[in-house]
């Protein structure tokens, strides 16, 4: 029984070491963007009656920071295991799939929820946001957090190399990302790409987390909740089988 937590640990020491890159980096870069979104925006923009364009962004940005950086740990750790020769340590002891996938997601886990607490910490003294609901938004944070940590733990075992995972990234995750509404509301857009945004789980997961806060959002935030939780489940499943299979792990 100490398989998994062994794993764990390791996995979270593995990002907390180079804290300097892997969160306080995250946290400069959604500054950056906050910026210069709101100083272009600010006085052109309002998303939500009583509710300012710089308050819209923060949640957004918070949470791109933490689905990005979730995706990127575990996606991260496996490729590198692979790639090093040292994913053998891990699939030799007797460990059950399930234990190195719990593994593997509480730590992308653990990266996302502290990236994102650094984004809030870091615009504190910026200007002040609600939480209308802690509870929609504690839980909107757990399953984004989750769903892109499975995500990355897919690409890990899909990808060979380097410029597998970077293409993984850079044209399904970033796009993803970067048109789920971080920036603009939905209602915003024409209906076509409006009804494609409804396709994008990312979406669900960052209206879902604003929602806490301003208790406003472009879809129920039940509806939001049901999608991310069913798409978190089925990346779950399909790397659970993976896994069994020890596709692209054991050769």
């Amino acid at each position: 029984m100490t398989g998994f937590p062994t794993l764990l640990y390791k996995e979270v020491l593995r990002f907390w070491k180079v804290s300097f890159q892997t969160v306080a980096a995250p946290v400069l870069s959604a500054l950056l963007y906050l910026l210069v979104f709101a100083h272009a925006l600010a006085s052109h923009v309002q998303v939500f009656p009583g509710v300012s364009y710089v308050q819209f962004l923060i949640p957004g940005l918070a949470m791109m920071a933490m689905l990005q950086n979730a995706f990127a740990n575990s996606s991260s750790s496996i490729i590198q295991s692979k790639i090093t020769g040292n994913i053998v340590f891990i699939l030799l002891p007797p460990m059950a799939p399930v234990e190195i996938f719990a593994a593997y997601l509480v730590a992308a886990m653990v990266r996302g929820l502290v990236v994102g607490l650094g984004v809030f910490a870091a615009t504190l003294w910026l200007i002040p946001i609600p939480v209308a609901k802690p509870l929609w938004a504690i839980g909107f944070a757990v399953v984004g957090s989750g769903m892109l940590g499975v995500l990355g733990i897919v690409a890990g075992i899909w990808s060979e190399k380097f410029d597998q995972l970077a293409a993984f990234q850079n044209f399904l995750v970033m796009p993803l990302t970067f048109l789920a509404g971080v920036f603009y509301s939905v209602h915003s857009l024409p209906p076509f790409w409006r009804g494609l945004s409804r396709l994008n789980p990312f979406f669900y997961a960052i209206d879902g987390f604003r929602y806490g806060f301003f208790a406003q959002s472009d879809v129920s935030p039940w509806a939001s909740l049901a999608f991310a939780t069913a798409t978190f489940a089925a990346l779950s499943l399909l790397t659970l089988q993976l896994l069994r299979r020890g596709y692209k792990l054991r050769h």
